[in-house]
């Protein structure tokens, strides 16, 4: 594919070089920076400088003006001219002779110094001298396959080196200690200090011409056969793919990133960057392409033309508006060695830029969007193509000069509704990423208020996940976008997230009434009273309780039960007043109180006995309407039980008082039970319900954790209720053995052999007397136990009596007390277990000495 690289400027007309004599032909140039230099056939170097013009348009013209001419007087061509700047001589080879010329005025140098025997030259543009005031000269000699080496100073030459070739020599490029030659039938590189060779590769110098020129350090192109241009480095292999040139070039050049070649029709221009041909220029009769520093010069036998490079950037600007993405790349990254590093990075960022926005054109989104992240795009350049998403209050402004040729999203996609489609749900991805990136620094509230209106537009479930999330979206413009597409739940969260949690209730109850519509969430009431469960706003849970309750009793009562621990634990909210609020509301009522009682266990008599009450009066009210207990009924049922029975801040009497007259037989039990009237509860369980398992259940629960005697004692009540004398019923008499049978443990079995009756039989008895003889007989072995163990110890304390006993203690007037240091006036003393000893009544006030009671950690060693 083409680009337009270089263009062909004329730089010398054949009439300022020869005017009207045709037999003068052009053999040979040199370029060194404004001085060009031409060899002639007939023996003639001509000196102009060239002055570079550009025109207010831009088009850059050359003027050359002639400084003077110069005659050998050798009557031959002058075959290859080479400037060395450094020496400000000028090596011109004309009948197998160099001769050194002052480059200025061309005159010979004084000493005529001078290399005969050359067939051609070079210069090395990596010396390895290290001197600056010479140049390396390396010639093919007119020797049968010799190359030679010389330094050549500025009034003198040096031979330096020969070596000879296993061929002869037909052209030759050098750098540094490495010759890259072209032999009769092969490309060989020769390192001339070790004389290590490589072989490249095979061509036929009958057939072509060869080609050989350095193009960078250690590395080489060579005209290879098939038209192939080969690159070639000094270790003999290739790193770049080769260019593919007509079978007939003539010359090569390199002016970077392109190698530009001759033939006898064209110039090409192909890229090193991707080798393909990027340009083609007709030009016929050229025999001479050269490059001098960066500059193309091409001539014919008449004439001199330099191939001027448009700028790297324009070059990529219309690969870009070709929208050849990857070539203007490839060239934009090789331009970097030519470009000042700072000023490249911008420029190529700028050009990742416009590439992403012409994959985005395409639909290519993978590689826009890695094209937008390398080139570090304000994304509002991206968003500023979608109407009316950026925000009103942004105050961006696209890039100038644009970077992409779109007004908007319906220009690039001409109203394809698919491709616009596609066009919004890649910005939501993209948007998505990198709103927590770097990217996104400095204008998050544009980048997420886009996202916002994408999402809502696309009704897309990522749009909550964006509103309960940390945010930046603009309250005024995301409120209209979101109230326009009928997003009142996820207005009523944008809302909340700004803080105005009123606004947010308000459009939310309007959507459980109906008011407007919203199928976000079918569980929105739900919704409404988990927020409020957490709203720390009192004023918004007041104003909206009754609005809660009245939808349903047991779920509202949530916004008060399932309050925060630590809100509820600093009674923020009072319970009375919250028991006031629901008492238009039973079953809150009951739910709430049940909370207070049960969950958070609050000790207040007022809570305790308001539950009783609800759950009696509830129970009472049901049993009115039916005889029979419902499955209602029997949970109510259970419940004040269990209040009644585990616990004792209710008012007893109160409850008693409502429930006498009722059928609720258990209950009075229980509630005597707690007046510690047992006996009527027995009687009550035992006699008007007859429930045997209750009445000994009666009697575990009510002697949790009191002595082994409570319990006995209400077991012996139970067994005496049974027994009542004048009760002539079978049953009791069969749970009077039930209950000694399987409760021996629980009884004195001397009190009950006293009371049962004389007609019970042994075997009817068999299993209380056994586990009452079993009990005893445990008790008495495990009493023996204990005496042994009590009289282990006695021993052995009287052994370490007779210990401290066996050791006679000796008392004299020389001994004094270890606390007070005066002698013993009695015998009665205090001696401790390290021999020490003290006065009675120092040992008595051992702890205020601490030189004693260091010796003495217990007195109960006093002997």
């Amino acid at each position: 594919m083409s680009v337009k690289a270089f263009k062909l400027v004329s730089a010398v007309e054949r009439e300022m070089l020869m005017g009207d004599k045709n037999y003068i032909n052009i053999e040979c140039i040199e370029c060194c920076g404004k001085n060009l230099y031409i060899g002639t056939n007939d023996c003639f170097i001509y000196h102009f400088l060239l002055d570079e013009k550009v025109s207010t348009a831009g088009k850059i013209s050359f003027a050359a003006t002639k400084q003077l001419h110069k005659y050998l007087g050798l009557k031959k061509p002058v075959s290859e001219l080479k400037a060395a700047s450094a020496l400000t001589r000028l090596l011109v080879l004309c009948d197998n002779t160099i001769t050194l010329v002052n480059m200025i005025n061309l005159e010979p140098v004084p000493t005529g110094a001078r290399i005969k025997g050359a067939v051609t030259f070079t210069l090395n543009e990596n010396p390895v001298s290290g001197d600056p005031f010479c140049v390396e000269v390396c010639i093919i000699s007119v020797k049968r396959r010799t190359i030679q080496m010389f330094m050549v100073f500025e009034d003198r030459v040096q031979i330096v080196k020969e070596v000879f070739t296993p061929e002869q020599p037909c052209a030759v490029a050098v750098d540094g200690y490495y010759l890259c030659l072209a032999l009769t039938t092969q490309y060989i590189i020769l390192n001339y200090n070790t004389g290590v060779s490589q072989d490249l590769f095979p061509y036929c110098s009958d057939e072509k011409r060869p080609i050989v020129k350095r193009i960078g350090r250690q590395e080489f192109l060579l005209a290879g056969p098939g038209g192939l241009g080969m690159f070639a480095t000094v270790d003999g292999i290739s790193q770049r793919a080769p260019v593919h040139w007509s079978e007939n070039v003539i010359g090569a050049a390199l002016c970077f990133p392109y190698v530009v070649a001759l033939d006898d029709e064209f110039i090409t221009v192909h890229s090193m960057l991707d080798q393909q041909q990027k340009q083609t220029l007709p030009f016929k009769e050229g025999h001479i392409l050269q490059d001098f520093e960066g500059k193309v010069i091409v001539a014919t036998n008449k004439g001199v033309y330099i191939l001027v490079p448009l700028p790297l950037e324009k070059q990529i600007q219309d690969l870009l508006a070709g929208h050849r993405v990857e070539e203007a790349l490839v060239l934009a990254k090789g331009a970097r060695r030519n470009i000042p590093k700072e000023k490249f990075q911008v420029m190529y960022k700028r050009i990742l830029q416009q590439a992403g926005f012409i994959q985005f054109a395409q639909l290519q989104f993978l590689e826009a969007k890695e094209l937008f992240r390398s080139g570090q795009l304000d994304v509002r350049e991206l968003i500023s193509l979608y109407p009316f998403l950026l925000p009103t209050s942004s105050s961006f402004i696209r890039s100038h000069p644009p970077l992409h040729e779109y007004a908007d999203l319906n220009q690039l996609t001409q109203g394809d509704q698919e491709k616009m489609t596609k066009c919004k749900r890649f910005l939501m991805s993209y948007l998505n990423e990198v709103r927590s990136t770097e990217v996104a620094n400095g204008y998050k509230e544009d980048i997420d208020t886009a996202l916002l209106k994408l999402y809502a537009e696309a009704n897309h479930e990522s749009l909550l996940d964006l509103l309960v999330s940390e945010n930046f979206c603009l309250l005024t413009d995301s409120a209209a976008w979101l109230e326009k597409h009928k997003k009142y739940f996820a207005l009523g969260l944008l809302y909340h997230y700004n803080g105005q949690d009123a606004a947010a209730l308000q459009l939310w109850v309007k959507i459980v009434d109906g008011d407007i519509q919203d199928s976000t969430r079918s569980d929105l009431y739900e919704y409404i009273v988990d927020f409020l469960t957490f709203c720390s706003d009192q004023d918004l849970v007041w104003k909206y309780s009754e609005w809660i309750l009245q939808k349903n009793e047991e779920i509202g009562v949530q916004i008060f039960t399932k309050r925060p621990l630590e809100e509820q634990e600093k009674n923020n909210i009072n319970p009375d007043d919250i028991i006031s609020c629901l008492n238009k509301y039973p079953k809150a009522r009951v739910k709430y109180l049940e909370h207070l009682v049960l969950e958070r266990k609050i000790q207040k008599e007022k809570y305790h006995t308001h539950l009783a009450v609800l759950y009696l009066e509830a129970i009472l009210q049901l049993k009115s309407v039916t005889t029979d207990n419902c499955t209602e009924t029997t949970e109510l049922l259970l419940k004040l039980r269990s209040l009644l029975q585990k616990s004792d801040l209710y008012r007893i009497r109160f409850i008693l008082d409502k429930i006498q007259g009722t059928d609720l037989h258990m209950e009075s039990a229980i509630l005597y039970g707690k007046l510690e009237e047992h006996e009527k509860a027995l009687h009550i369980l035992v006699h008007e319900l007859k429930d045997f398992h209750a009445a000994e259940e009666y009697c575990m629960w009510n002697s949790e954790n009191r002595d082994v005697q409570y319990r006995q004692r209400l077991f012996h009540m139970l067994l005496s209720v049974y027994l009542t004398p004048g009760t002539s019923d079978c049953s009791l008499v069969v749970a009077a053995v039930d209950l000694l049978n399987n409760h021996a443990a629980e009884f004195d079995a001397g009190l009950v052999l006293q009371v049962v009756p004389d007609s019970w039989s042994v075997q009817l008895l068999s299993p209380f007397l056994a586990g009452a003889v079993r009990q005893s007989i445990h008790t008495e072995r495990m009493t023996q136990v204990a005496l042994g163990l009590a009289q282990a110890e006695n021993l052995i304390y009287k052994h370490e009596k007779v210990k401290q006993k066996g050791a006679p203690i000796l008392l004299s007037d020389k001994k004094v007390c270890q606390v007070c240091q005066n002698p013993f006036c009695e015998p009665v003393f205090v001696r401790y277990p390290n021999g020490s000893m003290a006065h009675t009544h120092c040992a008595a006030n051992r702890h205020l000495h601490s030189n004693v009671t260091h010796h003495s950690p217990s007195s109960s060693n006093q002997t």
